[in-house]
Parts: structure tokens; sequence; C-alpha cells
């Protein structure tokens, strides 16, 4: 069995996955993970498997947010780049895209060529087109991050560039009476308009849009109106990292 982690910052996906289907998958708190998913020892962080998974993996493989400043025993590391077109080629069957993730600290446009990566764009130096950020205004909005993400009707615009003046904007429309359900559309327009140059930098007619955001319908609408393209979203959006490592350690053990 491959084990595949995608240790995000918010939160941390595992799949378990035995070369033809995954046979299980877990989402935990970051947090939680670390505090009681395993122990720290002088050789790194040993995962606790038999708490998390029925299966014993014999091979696991490590990506994301935490994979390099902390050592799983006995894990290999590939990039969260790499992880992720894996991810997206295994889970569509798909060889020509541009894959769009929406992580919880940074968004990545990937364009692919033949299976392979032809192109990358990364933003990891702005909070207001993450992930982190809609959480943050879902709890301005005083509504859960799924409710948050179906709205795209009538968006209020939000002209803040920066995630922290975007809180005190979001509050001054409240303070107006601006209906939560027009915040809530500007909050994910706000999200699109800022990853729209990225997408037109590395056009595709077919988008595989992966991550928690894209389990809500919000931003996908936006790829198809205003991009233009055929958005595909896979069955787990946002084990897609997790998927990806797993899809390596199963690739390098068939080459031999």
């Amino acid at each position: 069995m491959f084990c595949g982690m995608d240790l995000g910052s918010r939160a941390v996906k595992i799949v378990l996955f035995d070369g033809q289907d995954l046979r299980e998958e877990r989402v935990i708190e970051t947090a939680h993970f670390y505090k009681k998913c395993g122990e720290h020892t002088k050789e790194g962080f040993t995962v606790d498997f038999g708490s998390l998974l029925s299966k014993t993996p014999t091979t696991i493989t490590v990506t994301g947010y935490g994979r390099n400043s902390l050592n799983i025993v006995g894990a290999n590391i590939i990039s969260e780049l790499k992880a992720h077109m894996l991810g997206a080629l295994w889970q569509t069957g798909l060889t020509d895209f541009t894959l769009l993730d929406l992580g919880g600290q940074d968004s990545k446009v990937i364009r692919v060529r033949g299976s392979r990566m032809d192109d990358f764009l990364l933003n990891d130096k702005c909070a207001a087109s993450t992930g982190r950020y809609l959480e943050n205004m879902a709890a301005v909005l005083g509504i859960s991050l799924t409710e948050l993400s179906q709205h795209y009707d009538n968006p209020t615009d939000l002209s803040a560039t920066c995630a922290i003046f975007g809180e005190s904007e979001l509050i001054g429309k409240i303070v107006e009476g601006v209906p939560t359900s027009n915040l809530a559309a500007g909050v994910n327009y706000s999200i699109f308009r800022r990853i729209k140059p990225m997408l037109l930098s590395l056009a595709s007619d077919v988008i595989v849009f992966t991550g928690g955001v894209a389990l809500g319908p919000a931003v996908a609408h936006w790829l198809e109106t205003e991009i233009g393209a055929r958005v595909v979203v896979p069955q787990h959006p946002q084990l897609n990292g997790a998927i990806g490592c797993a899809v390596y350690a199963w690739k390098q053990q068939e080459k031999y």
C-alpha cells in the first residue's frame, strides 16, 4: 500500500493507494495531527498510522507546506508542483490542461502538456489569494466556509488588495447594510480577480481546479464565464496533492 501525505498549513491530507484505487483517505486539522497523531523523536516525527489507517503503508511519500520543516520518519519527499500535477493526471486522465490549486497559504497554476509540466506560476506572497483568506472572511461574515463558497451572484466590489485591509473593508460594508450573500460573492470574486492574470498567462482550454476552495461552485463559475475554459473538478480536489504523492511512489515501483 502506497501512502501519500500532503502536510498543509490548515489540514493534513492522507491517502492509501493500492496502485489502482484509493483505499482510504483522511483529512485532519494540522495542529491536531501534530499533537495527537504521532510522536516527536530525535529522528523526526513518527506517525501513528495504526490509529489513522486500517492497513500499514509499505511506502510513505510526503509533500506540502510542512514537508521540509518536519521530518516524517521513513518518508520520501517530493515537491508540491510534482505532487499536484501527478494527482491531477491520475484523477482526470487528461494530458493537456492548466491546473489551478488554491491552498491554505498559496495558489499554484501549472500548465501541463503531454502529461508533463510545461510552465508554472506561484503566488505565495499575498495572503488574499489563498484559502486562509476565505476562512478569515467567512468568520467576519459569520458564516461557514461551505456557505461562503456557494455565492457568486451580484458580488459586491471589494477593492482592498491586502488581506488585512480586506477585513476592514468587509466590516465597513456590513455596517452599510450590504446583504451577506452579496458580500460573500464579492469575497469569492476577489480571489478570482487575483488569480486571473496567472491563468491567462498559462492558458488552456481546460482548467483542472483543486484544493478545498474547489469544493464550492463560486470560483469555478468565474473560471468558466470569464476565462472561457472548461472546468474540471476532480472527485477528490482537496486530496489531490496526497494522491499525487501516492501515485509517484507507485510509478517509482513500477520502474523496477
